[in-house]
């Protein structure tokens, strides 16, 4: 029997019932027990200024008065149903009245499936196999996107290389690989490939590495050229970037994107959308049964998730949401950048004012290669020495929120001078 006595730790309780002590997703020895507004608490009652904010979807910040209203408004009228609710439909709405390539909306629960289910659209259209995804790129933890998403072995394009045991080796086959920010690879490939090809899926911005200035309107004119549908993974970037996402800041238009995060406002829920034409092939009465795509989940567009992402979503469309935002993300930046320079520490401040970090290099990066070539074990000790010092955060990346306040910069601040001096000199 589990001992569950108030000396058995949280870490030992995890250990014997959850595989290597966690839920997969962050450090298994953390143990957050609230957050609120910018920050978070564990429960050792430790204090952090929260830039994990969840892995992006609490960008108001946790417990926002405005969300938490709405939400108790619906939970007595209930959690979900399977079957459909208004606001769902005002959500599905508002999607499309907010990305350029919605026409339609088919809710889920997790980004992980919205880019799954995108992959397999994309061959229900074409009456293709193969999908092209670049190196390094995260999209869920389907088959398919378990390759090339993080490899030890590198080895040459169009490769894959699985990042998971359990996949058959059937999907490698129809897996091509390329590398980001490379046009002229990709145009290769596709001189070869291309008529075989259903779907090439790509984080508009590459967990945290920016497009080269035309790359993503090359992958568009390639799709196009080629009849491939163009998949944009806007799970983190959707209503981040801007409020229609990277397709706005970037001025790129996919045929079908994925969003989760923002969406749900803290509750699992997610989106595939896209061109009517495509969408048209999760409706069986449209396209028939043999090219139609069965797609259903017990809490797909549930009510209380609906009603938080409205809100969500509402907020973030204030005048000056964003310019606020943009502003918490540059501002630091700008600490990085200044005390890392004045360490002489070599460095690099890569992605957007709204989602970026450090890497320890002193080339630039333009693909998952160039950060695997960076110092690691610099990169582990700043980080270890910043969630020392109340900073949280994931080992790759830094998501402000519109939560933060005077006092999360100041101690920000403090935390990055004293990470930068236990690194200096190293």
């Amino acid at each position: 029997m589990l001992d569950k006595t108030p000396m058995t730790s949280w870490a030992d309780r995890a250990r014997a019932v959850l595989p290597a002590g966690g839920f997969g997703n962050f450090d298994p020895s953390v143990f957050i027990r609230e957050g609120n507004g910018s920050r978070v608490w564990d429960e050792d009652g430790k204090e952090y200024v929260d830039y994990l904010i969840g892995s992006g979807p609490m960008l108001l910040g946790h417990g926002h008065p405005e969300v938490l209203e709405v939400v108790a408004e619906q939970l007595p009228k209930g959690m979900t149903f399977f079957a459909n609710n208004t606001a769902g439909v005002e959500l599905a709405e508002e999607i499309c009245r907010a990305v350029a390539c919605a026409e339609q909306v088919r809710f889920l629960s997790s980004g992980g499936e919205a880019d799954m289910y995108a992959m397999r659209l994309a061959r229900a259209y074409t009456g293709r196999d193969k999908i092209l995804k670049f190196e390094g790129g995260y999209h869920g933890m389907s088959a398919e996107a378990q390759m090339s998403l993080a490899p030890t072995r590198l080895v040459n394009f169009p490769q894959a290389v699985p990042d998971s045991a359990g996949i058959p080796e059937a999907v490698r086959n129809e897996m091509l690989i390329a590398p980001f920010n490379d046009p002229d690879y990709l145009e290769s490939l596709l001189a070869e490939w291309g008529d075989q090809i259903a779907g090439i899926i790509v984080e508009p911005l590459q967990r945290i590495i920016p497009p080269a200035p035309g790359f993503l309107q090359a992958v568009r004119e390639l799709c196009s050229k080629y009849g491939i549908v163009l998949i944009f993974d806007e799970v983190v970037t959707g209503f981040r970037f801007a409020y229609g996402g990277a397709q706005e800041a970037y001025g790129v238009v996919p045929d079908v994107c994925t969003l989760g995060k923002i969406i749900g406002g803290g509750f699992p829920l997610a989106a595939v959308v896209g061109r009517k034409e495509i969408m048209d092939h999760f409706d069986k009465a449209i396209v028939g049964a043999d090219r139609w795509l069965m797609m259903l989940g017990t809490l797909s567009g549930n009510p209380v998730a609906a009603v938080a992402g409205l809100k969500t979503m509402e907020i973030l469309r204030r005048e000056g949401a964003y310019d606020t935002l943009m502003a918490h993300g540059e501002r630091i930046m700008g600490m990085f950048r200044a005390h890392l320079d004045a360490a002489g520490v070599a460095h690099r401040i890569v992605g957007h004012p709204t989602l970026f970090d450090v890497v320890f290099t002193d080339r630039e990066v333009r693909t998952y290669r160039d950060v695997q070539a960076a110092d690691s074990q610099k990169s582990a000790r700043f980080n270890a020495v910043l969630r020392k010092n109340g900073i949280f955060k994931s080992p790759g990346k830094v998501y402000p929120s519109l939560a933060l306040t005077e006092a999360d910069f100041e101690l920000t601040e403090a935390a990055i001078a004293e990470a930068t001096q236990a690194i200096a000199g190293s």
